[in-house]
C-alpha cells in the first residue's frame, strides 16, 4: 500500500509542510498518551526512498514525522496513533516504547552509508518540531531519547554527531556539560565488582534496560556505548572512563527527585 492509499489526516503541528500518510500504525496500548519523544536517523542513502519505505505497508515500519536535510517536515502518522518506529526496545521498565512515544525520523545516511553531519536547517526544524510537540504533550525533558538509548544492542541512531547540546539550549531534552576526558581508571568488558555494579545501577536508574549483575558484560558495553553517543559523544568506545561515570552522576543529580530515586 502506498501513502496515497492510506487514510488522509490533518497534521498535528503547524510546522508540517506535507502529510504523507503511512498505513503502519495502530492503537496505543496501556497508556493515556505519549511520554517519550524518540529521535532516529533514517539510515538510508536516499532520503526520499526512506520516506517511501515508511509509507509502504509491507515495510511494517513508520514514524510520526520525517525531517529532511533542508528542514522540510513531513507527517506520516497522527500523534494519537501508535507508529512502528522503536522496534524491540525498553526504557525505565517499559518495553512497548511504540505505545508511549512519538517518533521523529531525521534523514541521514547513518553509519552504514557514510554518516553525515546534520545540516543547520534540519536541526533548526527538528528543534522547532520537538518544542511544538513538547508544548502539547506531557513528555518530560529526560524522556527525549535516542533510538540507541532504548535499543542499545541494536541501534546507533541518531548517533554521536547529533547535536543534543544545541537542542537542550533551546529547551529540548535533558543535558549536562560532559566531564572532560582525562587519563585515569576505567571500567571495561571483563571487569567485575562493586564499581561495575554501581555503574550499572546508575545507568538503570537513568532508564537504560540493564541488569545490575556486577559484571561488565556485552549488555553493559552496549549501554555504555549508547550513553556515550547521547551524553558524552567526544569518545564512543563502550569503556566507562571517569568522564563517562561523572557525566552519568551529573545527569542523575539533575533528574526530578522522583526519577532520581531520591
Amino acid at each position: 500500500m502506498s501513502s496515497l492509499a492510506a487514510a488522509q489526516f490533518a497534521p498535528d503541528s503547524s510546522l508540517v509542510d506535507e502529510v504523507a500518510p503511512s498505513p503502519n500504525h495502530g492503537e496505543r496500548r496501556g497508556v493515556s498518551g505519549p511520554d517519550v519523544l524518540l529521535l532516529h536517523y533514517t539510515g538510508m542513502p536516499d532520503a526520499q526512498i526512506a520516506l517511501q519505505r515508511l509509507c509502504q505497508q509491507d515495510s511494517e515500519v513508520s514514524a510520526h514525522y520525517v525531517v529532511f536535510e533542508d528542514g522540510r517536515v513531513v507527517q506520516c502518522v497522527p500523534e494519537a496513533r501508535r507508529a512502528w518506529h522503536a522496534g524491540e526496545s525498553t526504557w525505565a521498565g517499559a518495553d512497548d516504547i511504540n505505545s508511549r512515544s512519538i517518533g521523529i525520523e531525521i534523514t541521514n545516511p547513518g553509519h552504514q552509508w557514510g554518516y553525515a553531519d546534520f545540516p543547520a536547517p534540519q536541526i533548526a526544524a527538528v528543534t522547532a518540531l520537538c518544542r511544538d510537540i513538547l508544548a502539547r504533550q506531557a513528555i518530560p525533558a529526560h524522556r527525549v531519547l535516542a533510538h540507541s538509548d532504548v535499543a542499545p544492542a541494536r541501534k546507533q541512531d541518531p548517533g554521536e554527531k547529533f547535536p543534543w547540546a544545541r537542542l537542550a539550549a533551546a529547551g529540548v531534552g535533558h543535558w549536562v556539560e560532559p566531564e572532560p576526558i582525562a587519563p585515569g581508571k576505567t571500567l571495561a568488558p571483563g571487569d567485575a565488582g562493586p564499581e561495575v555494579r554501581e555503574l550499572q545501577s546508575g545507568l538503570a536508574r537513568y532508564g537504560y534496560g540493564l541488569d545490575v549483575s556486577g559484571t561488565y558484560d556485552d549488555a553493559t558495553k552496549h549501554v555504555v556505548t549508547a550513553f556515550q553517543r547521547h551524553f558524552r559523544p567526544a569518545q564512543v568506545d563502550g569503556v566507562a572512563d571517569a568522564s563517562t561515570v561523572k557525566t552519568l552522576a551529573k545527569l542523575l543529580g539533575a533528574l526530578p527527585r522522583s526519577d532520581a530515586g531520591a
